[in-house]
């Protein structure tokens, strides 16, 4: 994500009352949605993909990196609405959890 145009995106889309979560933001962008409309369903699967992270082991930290970012977002593609690429999307998104997963900065494997 061209982290520039994600700030602009974030800042547009701010008022005094709310704070767009980034995340949310550039998950609208990866989806190419620009109306508000799907916001809960968005957030929803968002909230979804770091359960599911979670399960496999992966610590999701509240400052997003990059490579959980991707993976919360490919998860985010591949349930909504009727893609036609799931299958592909599937594959990369257990794929990306697969690495996270096995990464001992990513988990809590190493701790006591």
């Amino acid at each position: 994500m061209d982290e520039e145009l994600l700030n602009e995106e974030t800042e547009e889309t701010e008022t005094e009352d709310t704070v767009v979560d980034p995340l949310l933001t550039a998950a609208k962008l990866a989806l190419r949605i620009t109306t508000n409309a799907f916001d809960n369903e968005v957030e929803w699967l968002l909230e979804a993909a770091k359960l599911d992270l979670g399960i496999a082991g992966v610590l999701v930290p509240d400052t997003m990196t990059a490579i959980v970012q991707q993976a919360c977002i490919t998860f985010v593609k591949m349930n909504f609405g009727q893609p036609d690429d799931y299958d592909r999307l599937k594959r990369s998104y257990d794929e990306q959890k697969a690495q996270l997963a096995t990464c001992s900065g990513y988990t809590n494997w190493g701790l006591s």
